[in-house]
């Protein structure tokens, strides 16, 4: 168990190379899908099957963890109108991590990471701050993987097209969705 990462994945595109490296560097991944901002459901359960077959084919353990999207447009109130990359982002980075932090800490697992920091759109940094703060506090480490760099997206990118994933035009927020 020494070597085992929940590694927070929000579809099967952005879980693709973080898998691999992980693997690369020693590590056990364990897939890890809380998204409760996803919207709408068919978007959420598109993801969650994408991402089922990926983990089976690669032979990764996926947690699907109860979804309550009540509890998330609660975290976010109010910021609803705040542009990409804004407030409601860090937010939602919050929500979703603590409760990643959380489940590594209840299994007993050192380190946590996600795939997150794969997408260009996201900043990693914003994502590292919150992560770390977290980590301190329940005495883990984060793993912070910029998985965007060393051509890391492109690489993601190959996979998807190689393994015909289904690819989302939006991050999955429902706010997100036309920006």
């Amino acid at each position: 168990m020494d070597k085992k990462v929940l590694l927070h994945a929000c579809c099967a595109v952005c879980s693709a190379y973080p898998i691999e490296l992980l693997r690369q560097e020693g590590y056990e991944p364990v897939l890890y899908f809380f998204n409760p901002n996803i919207f709408p459901s068919e978007e959420f359960t598109r993801r969650l099957e994408e991402l089922k077959k990926y983990a089976e084919k690669k032979n990764v353990e996926l947690i699907v963890e109860k979804q309550n999207s009540e509890y998330w447009y609660n975290a976010i109130a109010g910021l609803e109108n705040e542009p990409e990359r804004g407030k409601r982002c860090k937010r939602c980075f919050e929500y979703r991590l603590l409760y990643t932090a959380l489940k590594a800490f209840q299994l007993e697992y050192k380190y946590f990471t996600t795939t997150l920091t794969v997408s260009p759109h996201k900043q990693s940094n914003v994502i590292f701050e919150v992560a770390k703060e977290l980590a301190d506090k329940y005495e883990l480490t984060f793993l912070d993987y910029d998985f965007k760099k060393n051509d890391g997206f492109l690489k993601t990118m190959k996979i998807a097209k190689e393994e015909n994933f289904y690819r989302q035009q939006y991050c999955g927020c429902e706010f997100s969705m036309f920006n």
